[in-house]
């Protein structure tokens, strides 16, 4: 549910938005900090993101630089409020209601309210019964169609944040921060170009040291914030680093797990960037991610708090021993 995102040839950004569109974009909202994934995203008058043939498709949403993570986090919380509302309406319904079939409705679709796959179907059953209650008299009728005002709000909805290194590891790292935090379920897919691209190439805390880039014309001096480790570091935050082309099943598996997970989850995801000055160019973007992960440069790995419950290590390193010969090679393909 991605289609012409007018990104630059190449950009590594758009791959894993469009992926992420192709697993839950019938029911996605998106809080996208304002940079590349906003102007790519949702340059007037057109938009790439679409709809699919029923007619849904990602409720795309764009805010501040700063306080994007916040925006997406206030998103989760009216979803909540909504989902609350409406499963109080539902289960006075079948309280009310003499009927088996409604009673199995009610309870099929609060089984699946934490399930935005399975609470589609669920929810299509539902409004079914309730258009016919809707139909009749009394107190059940009128909660039925006070339900159905909302019923486009009644099925779990997969809610997201975008943005980019500039944005999740500077600008706005304080609201991220409190997002995560706050043990919420909330999705945050961060696209790591490793400097503030959208501007003109700025270095970022995402910029590793040595890295050229404008007001680190001699290379940074300082090395990569771990953002990842930090995260980790509350112990119930899922949080996957990937790259795509080095990997495509790993990066499949984390986007699907992160969004299973009942609470908060964080995607680090590495993408190649025009201003990397890639030497083989920005049409082996996919290959440079492999190039990345083989050297030992970006590691994939994954977090997942759920694992520790069953006595498990949560950590889980995907990535192979790196051929360590390749290191220079890797750094000399690019002009930074």
């Amino acid at each position: 549910l991605l289609e012409f995102s007018g990104a630059c040839a190449g950009c590594g950004e758009t791959p894993y938005a469009k992926l992420a569109t192709q697993l839950f974009g019938d029911r996605m909202f998106i809080a996208n900090a304002t940079g590349c994934s906003s102007i790519w995203g949702g340059s007037a008058p057109a938009t790439p993101y679409t709809v699919n043939h029923k007619g849904f498709g990602p409720a795309w949403h764009n805010s501040l630089f700063e306080d994007n993570a916040e925006f997406g986090f206030g998103m989760t919380l009216a979803q909540n409020a909504i989902h609350d509302r409406l499963k109080e309406n539902v289960e006075k319904i079948a309280e009310l209601s003499s009927d088996e079939e409604v009673k199995a409705a009610v309870a099929k679709y609060v089984d699946t309210l934490t399930d935005s796959k399975a609470s589609r179907e669920a929810t299509d059953a539902l409004i079914e019964k309730l258009e016919v209650i809707a139909g009749g008299d009394g107190e059940a009728a009128e909660l039925a169609k006070k339900t159905l005002i909302d019923k486009d709000s009644l099925a779990k909805k997969s809610m997201w944040i975008f943005g980019g290194d500039g944005w999740a590891y500077d600008i706005g790292f304080g609201g991220l921060d409190h997002v995560i935090a706050s043990g919420k379920n909330v999705n945050i897919l961060v696209f790591d170009t490793e400097v503030y691209s959208n501007t003109g190439g700025q270095a970022s805390k995402a910029t590793p040291v040595g890295s050229v880039a404008q007001f680190a014309a001699t290379g940074k001096s300082t090395k990569k914030k771990d953002l990842a480790a930090i995260a980790m570091s509350y112990g119930y935050v899922y949080v996957a680093q990937v790259a795509m082309g080095a990997d495509k099943n790993q990066t499949l598996k984390a986007i699907a797990e992160a969004e299973a997970y009942d609470g908060p989850s964080l995607i680090i995801a590495y993408a190649p960037c025009i201003n990397h000055g890639l030497k083989v160019g920005m049409g082996c973007s996919q290959l440079e991610e492999k190039r990345a992960v083989d050297c030992g440069y970006w590691n994939l790995f994954r977090f997942n708090p759920q694992l520790a419950d069953e006595g498990k290590n949560p950590f889980i390193l995907e990535s192979k021993e790196p051929k360590t010969e390749d290191y220079r090679k890797f750094m000399m393909g690019e002009a930074r």
